[in-house]
């Protein structure tokens, strides 16, 4: 089982993946903005993954800058981006190590795939 913080500014794309992560048996806790995602952090006592969009709430790269705090913080944490944007050279530059993209739209079977082949994270349940 893996705990993932997952953190999207979208309610209806954090509930999907928050759902689909519970179905396949891991742990999850979710925020919608980068402050109320370190501010879980601070009081979850394990996280094995943050899952952040990189564009929060109109900021282009808080999801890069939570990125790196979260990581600051703790670690051997890894980081599973996400965007619906173009993502450039200069953002993949910002990338923590231990990390990878999954573009958006993405399906739960990608998903899936992404934290199996990335992050060695597999469902516990079918």
């Amino acid at each position: 089982m893996a705990v993932v913080l997952i953190v999207e500014d979208e309610e209806q794309v954090r509930v999907l993946a928050e759902s689909y992560l519970q179905e396949q048996g891991h742990q999850t806790v979710s925020a919608a903005t980068a402050d109320e995602a370190l501010a879980a952090l601070d009081v979850t006592e394990r996280v094995d993954l943050l899952f952040t969009d990189i564009g929060l709430h109109g900021e282009i790269h808080a999801g890069l800058d939570l990125a790196r705090q979260a990581v600051e913080r703790r670690p051997e944490l890894r980081v599973l981006y996400s965007t619906g944007q173009g993502v450039t050279d200069g953002m993949i530059a910002m990338f923590v190590k231990n990390s990878a993209m999954l573009p958006k739209p993405y399906t739960v079977d990608q998903l899936q795939q992404s934290l199996a082949i990335h992050f060695g994270i597999k469902p516990v349940s079918s």
